[in-house]
C-alpha cells in the first residue's frame, strides 16, 4: 500500500443524527489517513446536515453535497460513487461503527480483485452486541463466478472497498435491485472478489435500516407483492444474463427463460432443476444443509397461479 493512495468514502445520509456522530468519529478515527468522505445528503429535515458541516469546519478531508430532491437510496449512491475521486472507494452507511483498522486491512487484501468486503458484528439500537455476525448468516464467497450472487448476497454495501475501475462496469446500477449485489456480481463477472474475515463494521440494527437483513419485520405480504416478487427476481436475471459472459451467460439465459414461464404457471419445475443442478454456485453463500436447500429450491418452482392460492 502506497503512502499515495487515496481512499474516497462514500456516505449517503438521510434523517440519521440518532447515529451520524458514532460513525463520523470511526472514519476520522481509521489507522489510515489518506482519504476523503464524499457525503451526499437526500434532503435531510432533521438535524443530519447540521453535524456534517460540524464535521466538515474542523476536517477539509469531508466533501458535503446537498440534494435538491429527494433522489432514494439506490440513486443517492449512485451519485455519491460518481463523484469519488480516489483510487479506492469504500461504501458508508450514516449508522455504523467502524473498526479503526478496517480500511488498512482491506487495502492490503485487495490485491488483483476488484472488490474486497468483510465480516461485521450486529449491534441493536443501543449498541449493544447482538451476538451474530454477517459469517453467521452467510457463506462467504471468494473467487470469480458471479452466480454466486444470482440470488443471495454476502456482500452488504457497508462493508464494500473496491477499485475505482469497477465503476465504470457498473454504473448505472439497474433501477429496483439492491445496489451491492449488483456490485458483487460485477466485480466476478469482470474479474474476482475477496474478504476480510475479521469483524471490521459494527454493523447497527433499528427500525428504518433499509435492508431488513435478520428479516425482524414482521409484516402481512400480500398477493400482489408476492406475484410482484416473481417478476422482479425474473428482471434480475435478465439483467444479470446480459452482463455475464460464457458459460455463465448461457445458464443465465436459460435461467432467465425458465423463470418467465415460471411467472405465467401454476409451476415450473424445471426451473427448480436447474437451480439444483447447478446448486454448488447458485447456492454457495445458502448456510444451509443440504434438505435445507432442497427445499429453498422447491419453493423457487412456485408460480402466478400458485401464490395466488396462497
Amino acid at each position: 500500500m502506497s503512502d499515495t493512495t487515496k481512499i474516497s468514502i462514500a456516505l449517503c445520509t438521510y434523517n440519521g443524527e440518532q447515529f451520524l456522530r458514532p460513525q463520523l468519529d470511526s472514519i476520522v478515527a481509521q489507522s489510515v489517513d489518506n482519504w476523503e468522505v464524499v457525503a451526499v445528503d437526500d434532503v435531510s429535515t432533521d438535524g443530519t446536515w447540521d453535524i456534517l458541516q460540524t464535521y466538515a469546519a474542523l476536517d477539509d478531508r469531508f466533501k458535503l453535497i446537498r440534494n435538491e430532491q429527494n433522489l432514494g437510496y439506490n440513486a443517492n449512491f449512485q451519485k455519491a460513487l460518481s463523484l469519488c475521486e480516489g483510487d479506492y472507494i469504500a461504501i458508508c452507511d450514516q449508522d455504523d461503527i467502524w473498526h479503526p483498522d478496517k480500511l488498512r486491512r482491506q487495502l492490503e487484501g485487495i490485491g488483483s480483485s476488484f472488490l474486497i468486503y468483510h465480516d461485521s458484528e450486529f449491534i441493536d439500537e443501543a449498541g449493544k452486541s447482538m451476538g451474530l455476525n454477517m459469517s453467521d448468516k452467510f457463506n462467504f464467497y471468494r473467487g470469480s463466478s458471479p452466480e454466486a450472487f444470482l440470488y443471495l448476497n454476502c456482500v452488504s454495501g457497508h462493508t464494500i472497498l473496491m477499485k475505482k475501475d469497477l465503476l465504470a462496469k457498473a454504473l448505472p446500477f439497474p433501477q429496483g435491485f439492491h445496489y451491492d449485489q449488483w456490485l458483487a456480481f460485477v466485480a466476478t463477472s469482470e474479474g474476482s472478489v475477496d474478504f476480510v474475515g475479521e469483524k471490521l463494521v459494527r454493523y447497527r440494527q433499528h427500525g428504518r435500516n433499509t435492508t431488513d437483513i435478520l428479516a425482524r419485520r414482521k409484516t402481512a405480504r400480500a398477493r400482489e407483492l408476492k406475484l410482484a416478487e416473481l417478476e422482479k427476481e425474473s428482471a434480475w436475471i435478465a439483467r444479470c444474463a446480459d452482463k455475464a459472459k460464457g458459460d455463465t451467460r448461457d445458464l443465465l439465459v436459460r435461467l432467465t427463460a425458465l423463470s418467465k414461464s415460471r411467472s405465467h404457471s401454476f409451476a415450473t419445475p424445471r426451473y427448480g432443476y436447474v437451480i439444483w443442478q447447478n446448486r454448488q454456485t447458485l447456492l454457495s453463500l445458502l448456510k444451509k444443509s443440504g434438505i435445507s436447500k432442497f427445499f429453498y429450491v422447491v419453493r423457487k418452482i412456485w408460480g402466478s397461479k400458485a401464490k395466488k392460492l396462497l
